[in-house]
């Protein structure tokens, strides 16, 4: 680690790639008296500035808040989703967690689902389009309801706040080698699932979620656990098993009703 006051020189490889059909590579760049005190982000900003004086394209990376909450921001750094520090976005990651002359290399996800846009941002809209097949509740319009007039049990409400911590940045996707976007979905199932207000869908909602997730191109969870390891929420696979149990009650409940209606399913 540096010690406050000292800067920083680096050399990144960059993935470069212009368009989502484009041939991809990497591209070299020195990364010169960078503050300890930087997120990463800033610093790509300073190589940036550096590449716009020379006239040249500057590196394509996605962001919003900075704060470590929009899920926007999202590049793997020498191999993990996000880089070294456990629990840390991108974008809150700082400077100080490198060494002094590291060689860095950075890529965008890499998964079938998430298309290279440009160098490092990949279009995420499948992880919208799961959202869109299911994650809403039936609630009437109007005034605000009371509070306190669904009683939430407090065990539950803690679960559900876990759950609904994720912000979709897909760093579950980028390190699974299967490229699943299981805890994603467990985490966006559960966090309604879990509460009074998104019982009436429960059923409808995992069996579309999952789903529209098949059809998106995820592969398939094999518990290797790089998902929980890399999310910078601290999502826990247990959540997995909770929608995968939620996947399964509704498959029989829904083949009970075909059954019972007349139909063949």
């Amino acid at each position: 680690m540096t010690t406050n006051g000292k800067t920083l020189n680096l050399t990144l490889h960059v993935w470069r790639q212009k368009h989502r059909d484009a041939e991809g590579r990497f591209v070299t760049y020195q990364a010169r008296d960078i503050s300890p005190d930087m997120s990463f982000l800033e610093m790509l900003d300073v190589v940036n500035e550096g590449l716009i004086l020379k006239g040249e394209d500057p590196i394509a990376f996605d962001y919003d808040c900075r704060e470590g909450i929009c899920g926007q921001c999202g590049v793997v750094i020498n191999g993990n989703p996000h880089g070294p520090r456990r629990a840390t976005t991108a974008c809150q990651l700082h400077m100080r967690s490198f060494e002094d002359g590291a060689e860095l290399t950075l890529e965008p996800w890499r998964a079938t689902a998430f298309p290279v846009v440009r160098d490092l941002i990949v279009d995420r809209g499948a992880f919208d389009r799961i959202i869109a097949a299911g994650g809403f509740i039936t609630a009437p319009t109007g005034n605000a309801p009371d509070g306190n007039a669904v009683l939430v049990p407090k065990p539950e409400s803690d679960l559900a706040m876990d759950a609904a911590a994720c912000i979709g940045c897909g760093a579950c996707v980028a390190a699974c080698p299967n490229a699943s976007a299981m805890l994603y979905v467990a985490a966006k199932v559960s966090h309604l699932g879990l509460l009074p207000q998104g019982q009436p869908e429960r059923d409808r909602r995992v069996l579309a979620m999952v789903e529209q997730m098949d059809r998106e191109g995820f592969g398939a969870c094999s518990n290797h656990g790089e998902c929980e390891a890399v999310c910078p929420k601290q999502i826990r696979l247990e959540f997995i098993a909770r929608m995968n149990r939620d996947y399964l009650r509704a498959s029989l409940r829904q083949r009970a009703e075909s059954k019972g209606s007349g139909g063949t399913g």
